[in-house]
Protein backbone atom coordinates (compact mmCIF):
# COMPACT_ATOMS: atom_id res chain seq x y z
CA UNK A 1 0.00 0.00 0.00
CA UNK A 2 1.62 3.23 -0.93
CA UNK A 3 1.63 6.67 1.34
CA UNK A 4 -1.25 8.16 -0.22
CA UNK A 5 -3.71 5.16 0.17
CA UNK A 6 -2.70 4.13 4.15
CA UNK A 7 -5.48 5.26 6.51
CA UNK A 8 -4.16 7.24 9.40
CA UNK A 9 -4.11 5.61 12.86
CA UNK A 10 -6.82 5.85 14.88
CA UNK A 11 -6.73 8.82 17.00
CA UNK A 12 -7.53 9.84 20.69
CA UNK A 13 -10.55 12.67 21.35
CA UNK A 14 -11.12 14.83 24.07
CA UNK A 15 -14.08 16.74 24.29
CA UNK A 16 -13.04 20.19 26.01
CA UNK A 17 -16.21 22.54 27.29
CA UNK A 18 -15.84 26.33 27.97
CA UNK A 19 -17.57 26.77 31.34
CA UNK A 20 -17.15 29.12 34.33
CA UNK A 21 -17.05 26.46 36.74
CA UNK A 22 -14.96 23.56 35.63
CA UNK A 23 -15.21 21.21 39.11
CA UNK A 24 -19.14 21.71 39.13
CA UNK A 25 -19.24 21.03 35.22
CA UNK A 26 -16.91 18.21 35.38
CA UNK A 27 -19.07 16.69 38.51
CA UNK A 28 -22.71 16.52 36.34
CA UNK A 29 -20.91 15.09 33.05
CA UNK A 30 -19.29 12.26 35.21
CA UNK A 31 -22.81 11.33 36.68
CA UNK A 32 -24.20 11.77 33.71
CA UNK A 33 -22.42 9.49 31.87
CA UNK A 34 -20.98 6.98 34.76
CA UNK A 35 -17.47 8.31 34.30
CA UNK A 36 -14.95 9.32 37.18
CA UNK A 37 -13.17 12.44 37.85
CA UNK A 38 -9.99 11.67 36.75
CA UNK A 39 -7.40 10.91 39.18
CA UNK A 40 -4.48 13.02 40.67
CA UNK A 41 -1.02 12.72 39.17
CA UNK A 42 1.16 9.57 40.37
CA UNK A 43 2.87 10.40 44.01
CA UNK A 44 -0.41 12.52 45.57
CA UNK A 45 -3.67 11.45 47.20
CA UNK A 46 -5.64 14.38 45.95
CA UNK A 47 -5.86 17.31 43.18
CA UNK A 48 -5.76 19.89 46.13
CA UNK A 49 -2.54 17.87 47.50
CA UNK A 50 -0.96 18.11 43.64
CA UNK A 51 -1.91 21.74 42.93
CA UNK A 52 -0.60 22.67 46.36
CA UNK A 53 3.06 21.21 45.44
CA UNK A 54 2.63 22.38 42.03
CA UNK A 55 2.72 26.05 43.41
CA UNK A 56 -1.14 27.24 42.02
CA UNK A 57 -2.45 29.78 43.93
CA UNK A 58 -6.36 28.49 45.82
CA UNK A 59 -8.33 31.23 43.50
CA UNK A 60 -7.04 29.22 39.93
CA UNK A 61 -7.21 25.87 41.24
CA UNK A 62 -10.92 25.69 39.81
CA UNK A 63 -9.55 26.63 36.55
CA UNK A 64 -9.89 23.14 35.07
CA UNK A 65 -10.99 19.56 35.70
CA UNK A 66 -11.53 16.51 33.76
CA UNK A 67 -13.64 13.60 33.70
CA UNK A 68 -12.65 9.56 32.32
CA UNK A 69 -14.26 6.43 31.26
CA UNK A 70 -13.73 4.50 34.20
CA UNK A 71 -12.89 1.53 31.55
CA UNK A 72 -11.21 3.63 29.52
CA UNK A 73 -12.97 3.42 26.03
CA UNK A 74 -14.85 6.76 25.66
CA UNK A 75 -13.37 9.95 25.48
CA UNK A 76 -11.58 11.98 28.35
CA UNK A 77 -13.69 14.94 28.72
CA UNK A 78 -11.34 18.29 29.80
CA UNK A 79 -13.37 21.42 31.71
CA UNK A 80 -11.80 24.52 31.58
CA UNK A 81 -12.17 28.13 33.03
CA UNK A 82 -12.93 30.87 30.56
CA UNK A 83 -14.25 34.39 31.27
CA UNK A 84 -16.94 34.71 28.74
CA UNK A 85 -20.50 32.95 29.54
CA UNK A 86 -22.14 30.79 26.79
CA UNK A 87 -24.17 32.50 24.01
CA UNK A 88 -25.94 30.81 21.13
CA UNK A 89 -26.49 27.10 20.89
CA UNK A 90 -24.49 24.93 20.35
CA UNK A 91 -22.91 23.73 16.96
CA UNK A 92 -22.36 20.20 18.35
CA UNK A 93 -24.02 18.00 21.02
CA UNK A 94 -23.38 15.51 22.54
CA UNK A 95 -25.91 12.73 22.80
CA UNK A 96 -26.39 10.49 25.74
CA UNK A 97 -27.65 6.80 24.42
CA UNK A 98 -29.80 6.24 27.63
CA UNK A 99 -32.21 3.78 25.87
CA UNK A 100 -30.68 1.60 23.52
CA UNK A 101 -33.11 -0.78 21.78
CA UNK A 102 -35.86 0.77 23.09
CA UNK A 103 -38.61 2.41 21.21
CA UNK A 104 -41.86 4.21 21.58
CA UNK A 105 -43.38 4.33 24.69
CA UNK A 106 -41.26 2.03 26.90
CA UNK A 107 -38.41 4.49 25.24
CA UNK A 108 -39.83 7.68 26.40
CA UNK A 109 -40.27 6.30 29.90
CA UNK A 110 -36.83 5.21 30.28
CA UNK A 111 -35.68 8.87 28.47
CA UNK A 112 -38.35 10.40 31.21
CA UNK A 113 -36.69 8.44 34.13
CA UNK A 114 -32.75 9.36 32.84
CA UNK A 115 -34.14 12.87 32.35
CA UNK A 116 -35.30 13.49 35.88
CA UNK A 117 -32.25 11.63 37.08
CA UNK A 118 -30.32 14.17 35.58
CA UNK A 119 -32.36 17.28 36.35
CA UNK A 120 -31.66 16.31 40.29
CA UNK A 121 -27.97 16.76 39.71
CA UNK A 122 -28.13 20.30 38.02
CA UNK A 123 -29.46 19.77 34.25
CA UNK A 124 -32.07 21.41 32.73
CA UNK A 125 -34.97 19.86 30.33
CA UNK A 126 -35.27 21.79 27.39
CA UNK A 127 -38.04 20.23 25.31
CA UNK A 128 -39.55 16.58 24.35
CA UNK A 129 -39.40 15.15 21.22
CA UNK A 130 -42.22 12.94 20.38
CA UNK A 131 -41.41 10.03 18.27
CA UNK A 132 -41.96 9.94 14.58
CA UNK A 133 -41.67 6.72 13.03
CA UNK A 134 -39.89 5.55 10.91
CA UNK A 135 -36.89 7.05 11.54
CA UNK A 136 -37.53 9.73 14.47
CA UNK A 137 -37.46 7.61 17.92
CA UNK A 138 -38.32 10.41 20.11
CA UNK A 139 -35.60 12.06 22.61
CA UNK A 140 -35.59 14.78 24.81
CA UNK A 141 -33.16 17.81 25.11
CA UNK A 142 -31.64 18.97 28.07
CA UNK A 143 -28.87 21.69 28.84
CA UNK A 144 -25.75 20.88 31.20
CA UNK A 145 -25.57 23.33 34.64
CA UNK A 146 -23.93 26.00 32.53
CA UNK A 147 -26.28 25.83 29.96
CA UNK A 148 -24.33 23.44 27.38
CA UNK A 149 -27.32 21.35 25.51
CA UNK A 150 -27.44 17.79 25.00
CA UNK A 151 -29.93 14.88 23.77
CA UNK A 152 -31.23 12.05 26.12
CA UNK A 153 -31.60 9.57 23.06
Amino acid sequence: MSKQTQRPRRRDVQITFDCSDPARVAAFWAEALSYRLQDPPAGFESWEQALEAMGVPPENRNDASAVVDPEGFGPRLFFQRVPERKQVKNRVHLDIRAAPGLAGDARMAVLEAESERLAAHGATRLKRYEPAPPLGAGHITMADPEGNEFDLD
